[in-house]
């Protein structure tokens, strides 16, 4: 197989070449060209046809930004890694460029006092990025993924055998972003459970994402909080560098924070919540896994569905990158994948079942100290 062609387009003369010493020692990948800002990468473009790019926020004559917006017009499909700063400018920079169709993003190692750590930094975290991104043929795509021996086939149920949802557990990586901005606006404020999310970002760029995700959604969508209680119609965002779960206090459910290690690499990671939210919730949890690298969820989807829970995955055609839904459905624990345009209208259909039944004894959602009850159901 040959080589992934990049081109590595930054104004640092320092950032190309430590790139191009850390691509250096990966026979799969190959640096077919550098430029120093987004005009030259662009008249480089059709003359090196590289697979995929990394390119730099900030850059003088044309930005990063301009130069993806540029790069999306004539080449959709080509993988754009964005290099950004971990600061509240380079987070919100590098969510605009999520939007514009960047393919995923990695913060520039800061502060290491060491090459060697910095290039290690590099080849640990970019160079996986590179590798899913640019597995995404038709023939490659369609492979069978590994099924990891210590999951055990789900055991599936029909309809009729379906409990009540009362939560919706959502975990995402690569992707994600745009995902989810495509998913909880289809999600009404009326929305009769609460909603936990973990995507995989660090401090700042998940503050900055809830907010976003606030002003373009009917639902309430806020950073978690420790302590904060899980309502119908509110989603939280686990925090960078916190895994969120799930606690029932007496009658309430509420949100936690740890700083344990990082799991499946990640910190916050989807694991930790799943795992929390079988264990509060059981048969009642539905959980969603969307696009994302590697193949963290599967052990928490695991967890939901031993409980008797639901597991819905992203569809492979409609992922960025199909190494966590994908995961999920080679072990055998979804219980259906759909499109990302279908999801949304999937979840009120399982979330509306056996709410408007008259069939079935009414049960309120505790809130709080507030019992809400469902309508029609008093």
């Amino acid at each position: 197989m040959p080589p992934i062609r990049i081109l590595i387009v930054d104004d640092s003369t320092v950032i190309r070449k430590v790139l191009c010493d850390g691509f250096a020692g990966d026979a799969a990948l190959e640096v077919v060209g550098t430029a120093a800002n987004g005009r030259i990468a662009l008249a480089k473009i059709p003359q090196l046809h590289p697979d995929l790019i990394t390119l730099d926020v900030e850059m003088p004559e044309m930005d990063g930004l301009e130069t993806l917006a540029e790069i999306r017009k004539i080449y959709p499909k080509l993988p754009v890694i964005m290099f950004s700063t971990l600061t509240e400018r380079g987070a919100s920079t590098t969510l605009d460029a999520l939007a514009l169709g960047a393919s995923d993003y990695l913060t520039k190692p800061s502060n290491t006092g060491s090459l060697d750590v910095t290039l290690r930094q590099l080849r640990e975290q970019l160079i996986p990025k590179i590798k899913a991104l640019c597995e995404t043929q038709p023939s490659q795509r369609a492979a069978p993924i590994a099924r990891a021996a210590s999951l055990r086939p789900a055991i599936q149920r029909s309809a009729v055998d379906l409990s009540r949802i009362d939560v919706l557990a959502i975990g995402t990586s690569t992707g994600g972003p745009n995902a989810l901005a495509e998913l909880l606006p289809g999600i009404p404020a009326s929305f009769p459970v609460p909603i936990v999310i973990t995507q995989h970002m660090p401090p700042l760029f998940t503050r900055l994402l809830a907010g976003r995700l606030n002003s373009r959604s009917g639902l309430t969508i806020r950073e978690g909080v420790a302590g904060e209680i899980l309502r119908p119609g509110e989603a939280w965002i686990a925090p960078g560098d916190f895994h969120m779960t799930v606690e029932r206090k007496g009658a309430t459910v509420v949100l936690a924070l740890d700083q344990n290690q990082p799991e499946n690499y990640c910190r916050p990671a989807v694991d930790p919540m799943f795992r929390s939210v079988a264990k509060v919730f059981g048969a009642s949890a539905l959980a969603v896994v969307l696009t994302g690298m590697g193949c963290d969820g599967t052990n928490g989807a695991q967890h939901i569905k031993e409980r008797g829970g639901q597991v819905l995955v992203q569809d492979q055609a409609s992922s960025i990158v199909w190494g966590m839904p994908g995961q999920v459905v080679a072990s055998g624990l979804a219980d259906a994948t759909y499109p990302l345009s279908s999801m949304a209208a999937e979840i009120g259909r399982r979330v509306a079942m056996k709410r408007n039944s008259p069939s079935v004894a009414p049960r309120p959602i505790t809130a709080g100290t507030r019992k809400v009850v469902v309508p029609g159901r008093q």
